[in-house]
């Protein structure tokens, strides 16, 4: 039954966003160059040659959204997705996937005229370049009885052209307002500017976003002070804010206090970078879901990330409850949240 799960009990958390199988192929070292320039790197690859690669690792149901339902799945959240995949072989692995993990995958649409989308992600040692096509589906947001409303629903990517869809879920949402939402803007949502987002912004409990994101939402630059970028977020009309900032950490504020917790401390070796974000944003949002203050939530998100880039793939080093609790009962004293101050 759509909105509940086997044992009658409402979803916690409903996660609605694209769906891709994600192919990781490492390529060596002598194949491929990696240039610095003034603002970026760049992969360089030779062109009309035939370059070697590793096919390392399947996701078989990736993306933002995907993600981050296994993430809260496996920390014991009653999670389901709402997505669309193609009629196909792709889209049911998907969707066999996605249950494997405890995923309800009820609301997983499959679509007869659209192939399941399929993301090829280039690795070179602990970095990646991501080629991504988004299919466009025709996508309705699904009617869900009283009785099937979850506690939040997360949102993320949905594709290209999809302004008519997030206004139905925008719609929906209004008409619940005891539903909390979490959003975590897309590239192609954030492309499309701030007003745009507006509504979506203005009904979110809870947005996540990297620096550069909150940079181009606000208007503001990369550099800027983190309570300055964490201000202009908040004037955009969401109750709280998280932004990550790589090795940086990440900063957030709950309207009343700022705050900043470091990268978890752990020996172990970076192997592959992707989905550290998805797994920030996941055990967040699990956290703050369960009734954890904005402060003790951004303490366990980093627990996850840092395990996720620990091994190739977004979802492979995703930790359950257990193992998150005793790692940050574990941690060094020098790990732990501490409240922002605007900088002089």
């Amino acid at each position: 039954m759509p909105g509940t799960t086997s044992t009658g009990e409402r979803f916690d958390i409903l996660f609605v966003g694209d769906v891709a199988v994600d192919q990781y192929l490492t390529l060596t070292g002598d194949a491929v160059t990696v240039e610095e320039g003034p603002e970026s790197r760049r992969l360089v690859l030779p062109f009309g040659a035939k370059v070697a690669c590793e096919v390392t690792s399947t996701v078989p149901a990736g993306g933002n959204s995907a993600n981050a339902a296994v993430a809260c799945a496996r920390l014991g959240l009653r999670t389901a997705l709402v997505a669309y995949v193609g009629d196909d072989g792709l889209g049911r692995g998907a969707v066999a996937a996605l249950r494997s993990e405890g995923v309800d995958a009820s609301l997983v649409r499959p679509d007869p005229e659209v192939p399941t989308n399929r993301n090829f992600v280039l690795r070179v040692g602990h970095e990646r370049t991501i080629l991504v096509h988004h299919e466009q589906h025709e996508c309705h947001w699904p009617h869900l009885r009283p009785a099937e409303v979850p506690s939040w629903l997360y949102l993320s990517s949905v594709g290209t052209d999809s302004h008519a869809y997030e206004d139905q879920i925008v719609d929906w949402l209004e008409t619940e307002p005891e539903v909390s939402l979490a959003f975590e803007p897309g590239t192609l949502q954030i492309a499309r500017g701030a007003e745009a987002l507006s509504r979506m912004f203005r009904r979110s409990a809870l947005v996540v976003c990297n620096r550069e994101e909150a940079a181009a939402l606000t208007g503001g630059h990369p550099g800027d002070d983190p309570v300055r970028l964490l201000d202009g977020m908040l004037a955009l009309g969401p109750e709280q804010v998280v932004v990550t900032d790589g090795s940086a950490g990440a900063f957030g504020t709950d309207g009343r206090a700022r705050y900043a917790v470091p990268v978890f401390p752990d020996d172990g070796p970076v192997v592959d970078r992707t989905g550290a974000g998805d797994a920030f944003a996941g055990t967040l949002v699990a956290a703050v879901a369960t009734g954890l203050p904005l402060d003790r939530a951004m303490a366990r998100a980093p627990v996850n990330s840092m395990r996720v880039v620990q091994q190739v793939g977004s979802q492979a080093g995703l930790l359950d409850d257990a193992t998150v609790e005793a790692l940050l009962a574990a941690a060094p004293d020098g790990y732990g949240v501490r409240e922002l101050v605007p900088a002089l």
